[in-house]
């Protein structure tokens, strides 16, 4: 049984926050599978460290095996893709005025997004395989826009939820 309730201005933005961020995860993945090789070539070089200062006392954390390197690859794609469909999916429920599964679905794409850019580009690229360090292979400040703008939609949908919006 769903709830339909009626539509507020938070919750206006929400949706279209919500749907804003669908998209774009959306174009990211339908860009990475379709222009396969630009992206692949980022991750092997963010991998291999091969475009840092070349530190004895952090090479050892490269991984030049290009399989592995396509692995982590290829599980950022489906990821992306999959970030993309919970968000497409809360948007739509949006659309359908059913905040409370919206505001849980989105919030669960959303957090695909943070996990994603923040622990897995930030944290783990950032600084495990020292990307900050490469002039030529450093998306730090994309996946920071993207975490940033991930955290403020979230923050916009859990919103919704105050007393009086339901």
């Amino acid at each position: 049984m769903t709830t339909t309730t009626p539509r507020t201005a938070l919750s206006l933005a929400a949706a279209l926050l919500t749907g804003t961020v669908a998209l774009y995860i959306a174009l990211v993945a339908f860009g990475n599978i379709t222009d396969f090789g630009t992206n692949q070539a980022f991750v092997q070089h963010v991998l291999a460290m091969d475009t840092t200062f070349k530190d004895d006392d952090l090479m050892w954390r490269a991984v030049t095996s290009k399989g592995l390197q396509n692995t982590a690859y290829v599980a950022i794609i489906v990821w992306e893709t999959a970030a993309a469909l919970v968000l497409i999916y809360g948007t739509w429920l949006w659309a359908r005025r059913d905040q409370a599964r919206a505001r849980a679905v989105s919030t669960y794409g959303l957090l695909m997004l943070l996990l994603l850019f923040g622990a897995g580009f930030i944290a783990v690229g950032g600084e495990w395989f020292s990307m900050w360090q490469s002039k030529t292979w450093n998306g730090l400040d994309a996946a920071l826009r993207v975490f940033m703008l991930s955290g403020v939609v979230l923050i916009v949908v859990q919103l919704t939820g105050r007393r009086g919006e339901e």
